[in-house]
């Protein structure tokens, strides 16, 4: 009798342990699946919320007091932009930054080739002169011959490949800052195959060289500067920067925001 009580405490004793481990299991699941809500698509205010966190400082990538500053406004409404994120009627564009008037009315086309492989590509200069003007202007330079794609992001909503940072490194070049904001929707959509400017955030006059490819429909919620210049389009082969997106990005400290897996290098980017 006394051995087959101890065999029946040992029983229960080893069932309470598998089911201490299972629950153990369960919560860090649940734990994993609250942290991954922008991986999974959740339709939530948490995915507008990491969507306009991941495209502060669009024009590099966000520091830790930039993400939170970025977070604060967002989730205290009566947090103010810094008075630099509205600059005065009055600023405007240094000498070495093209004029719109070169890019007025106009259309150009043109091929952007990402690792060896084209994408068509149409440039507004009706919709976004200054834009429009800027890009041709560095691509007729031969600037981003050799630049990388540096950033990609894989969230639901919000799939983007950012390219043109003078060092790769998602910094921007401060000689070389521009705006006003053009062509920039009103509804905050930028559907697949938009070409739109990065820039740094809240800032109307923080345009740069880079600029980012929207491979799937995407939301970006406007900061205090407003959205970001549509510059143009994808006119075909959309589907090599899809490619891209689908091996992924290199492991670090977001699963849906990061440097591309597979490395991107604009080998030409020519308008006429």
């Amino acid at each position: 009798m006394a051995a087959s009580s101890r065999s029946a405490r040992e029983t229960k004793r080893r069932i309470q342990q598998m089911e201490a481990k299972r629950e153990l299991r369960r919560d860090q699941e649940k734990r994993r699946k609250r942290d991954n809500l922008v991986a999974a698509g959740a339709g939530t205010a948490a995915v507008v919320l990491a969507v306009v966190l991941q495209l502060t400082a669009f024009a590099g990538n966000p520091t830790e007091a930039e993400y939170a500053a970025a977070q604060a406004g967002l989730t205290e409404p009566s947090a103010s932009a810094s008075a630099s994120a509205t600059p005065s009627a009055a600023a405007t564009n240094g000498p070495n930054i093209p004029s719109a008037d070169t890019a007025a009315g106009k259309t150009f086309t043109g091929q952007l080739m990402l690792n060896g492989s084209p994408l068509g590509v149409e440039v507004d200069g009706t919709k976004a002169p200054q834009a429009a003007a800027v890009f041709k202007s560095l691509s007729d330079e031969g600037y981003f011959n050799g630049k990388t794609c540096h950033r990609l992001t894989t969230a639901d909503k919000f799939g983007v490949l950012q390219c043109g940072s003078p060092k790769g490194d998602g910094q921007g070049d401060p000689n070389y800052t521009w705006g006003p904001l053009e062509n920039t929707p009103a509804d905050n959509m930028y559907p697949a195959g938009t070409i739109a400017v990065a820039r740094t955030g809240n800032n109307a006059y923080g345009n740069g060289t880079q600029f980012f490819i929207v491979y799937k429909d995407t939301a970006i919620p406007a900061d205090a500067a407003g959205g970001y210049t549509v510059v143009g389009k994808v006119t075909s082969g959309l589907d090599v920067v899809t490619n891209i997106a689908a091996t992924g990005i290199t492991p670090g400290a977001s699963d849906t925001d990061g440097a591309p897996k597979q490395p991107v290098t604009i080998d030409s980017f020519s308008l006429k």
